[in-house]
């Protein structure tokens, strides 16, 4: 039943100023031209009224949910809210049979499914068949990489448009208009400096709802005078905004883009950068102990042999981590980081695995080569295991020039040491031993 308002509802004054102020036309809707700015793809769609299920993509409060009702007032279509928490199959498919009879009377059905991307499989498969006939317009909208949350048959009948966040410019100029508009803050005489908006629209980083929830709450916070005019200063201003609330959701996209610049800062020999974005990791609340595991990776994956104590201090903040935990072990995690990105690279270890590894899954499984099979039993002696079998221990030279690899695979070689810090020595010892074997 539909809810009956009554004349004294005052809920478009009592709801909070980033509902109140929700574009309702593209004209009001700010940001994201690269999509909507005159010729481009998203605008010509909703222009020729040509919109098929789509997938918008990007940070929270950067208007997705706003963007799919303007759609699809924009193109009379009926338009059905979904959540992956209240919405179960038999409620998705009652909600599609309606939709099916709307399509045979010409009426248009759009489902927003807001966080498509906690839609389960089953949820994600019931839409499948409807999508498919054009039953609805299927839009959904994710602040995870769809590629990895969304079912691939689901993703393929979609298109999918990547959201940015807001730049500060455009925050400021939607501040501006929340004192202005009598939807928002126009019939209150504020007093605030333009510098301070300029503070929230770079607090917010990139979030319109964080910037209109920021600037209201500065505002009540204000001290109203004997005119009722209220004054908002920068005291008022700092505690509305004692912590700014960084992007980082460590189940999510943003938590491996973020371990990525890690890593690929300290490949790249930048410990600046790496020490940055491993704070930006800590501030988001990363377990710390996940963060010393990837050092632990990196020391042999990209330093290796080059400098072989890399791996033992890697594995030394590790224990450290564990021993004292946050917010004290962060400066191991920054000895790590920094020493790791200082130290010589190499990725031979990690380029030898990876081909035996191809070889392993590609080539036939060859037997273990009898010379270097144990023998415990007199059948297996019998039948050659462990014949001409050489203990180096035993030799002048500590070698042998006995073949180990399977008889398909001699002479393929996996391991090249590169001349990078301390595997130059390892090179030169492992060329000797090679020519003195192939010598024989």
């Amino acid at each position: 039943m539909m809810e009956q308002l009554s004349l004294f509802d005052d809920r478009e004054r009592t709801a909070p100023l980033a509902s109140r102020l929700r574009p309702e036309t593209l004209e009001e809707y700010v940001g994201q031209e690269h999509l909507l700015g005159p010729g481009k793809i998203l605008r010509q769609l909703i222009d020729r009224d040509q919109i098929s299920s789509m997938i918008f993509w990007g940070p929270p409060g950067v208007g997705k949910t706003t963007l799919a009702r303007i759609i699809a007032g924009r193109t009379r279509a009926s338009f059905v809210e979904f959540s992956a928490v209240t919405s179960g199959i038999r409620e998705i498919k009652d909600v599609m049979a309606q939709a099916e009879q709307n399509r045979r009377s010409g009426l248009r059905t759009m489902l927003f499914a807001d966080e498509i991307h906690r839609f389960n499989k089953a949820q994600q498969d019931a839409f499948l068949p409807y999508v498919e006939k054009g039953s609805i317009i299927l839009v959904g909208a994710t602040t995870e990489n769809p590629s990895f949350e969304i079912n691939s048959a689901l993703l393929s009948r979609c298109r999918v448009f990547v959201l940015k966040a807001l730049e500060t410019k455009d925050l400021k100029k939607l501040l501006v208009h929340a004192l202005i508009s009598s939807r928002g803050l126009g019939d209150m005489e504020i007093d605030m400096e333009d510098i301070h908006l300029d503070a929230i629209a770079r607090f917010a980083n990139g979030d319109a709802r964080t910037a209109l929830n920021t600037l209201e709450m500065a505002v009540l916070n204000g001290e109203m005078d004997a005119g009722g005019r209220i004054h908002v200063d920068q005291e008022v201003l700092s505690q509305c905004m004692n912590r700014r609330s960084l992007l980082y959701d460590k189940n999510g996209e943003e938590h491996y883009n973020l371990i990525s610049a890690l890593h690929k800062s300290m490949r790249n020999s930048d410990p600046d950068a790496a020490v940055y974005w491993l704070c930006r990791m800590l501030d988001g609340g990363e377990e710390p102990l996940y963060i010393a595991r990837r050092l632990i990776r990196f020391a042999s994956e990209d330093v290796g042999m080059a400098d072989p104590q890399a791996l033992p201090l890697a594995v030394s903040v590790y224990q450290a981590c564990h021993f004292l935990g946050m917010p004290e072990c962060d400066v191991h995690l920054t000895h790590a980081a920094v020493y790791l990105s200082m130290a010589p690279k190499s990725n031979a270890l990690y380029t030898a695995c990876e081909d035996a590894k191809r070889d392993v899954r590609e080539l036939p499984a060859e037997p273990v080569p009898l010379q270097i099979c144990n023998a415990p039993t007199g059948l297996m002696k019998e039948l050659d295991y462990g014949k001409g079998y050489v203990y180096a221990h035993d030799t002048q030279e500590k070698l042998s020039r006995m073949k180990c690899l399977p008889e398909s695979l001699n002479g393929r070689r996996y391991y090249l040491p590169s001349e990078e810090g301390q595997e130059k020595r390892v090179k030169g010892r492992l060329e000797q031993i090679l020519r003195w074997k192939e010598s024989g």
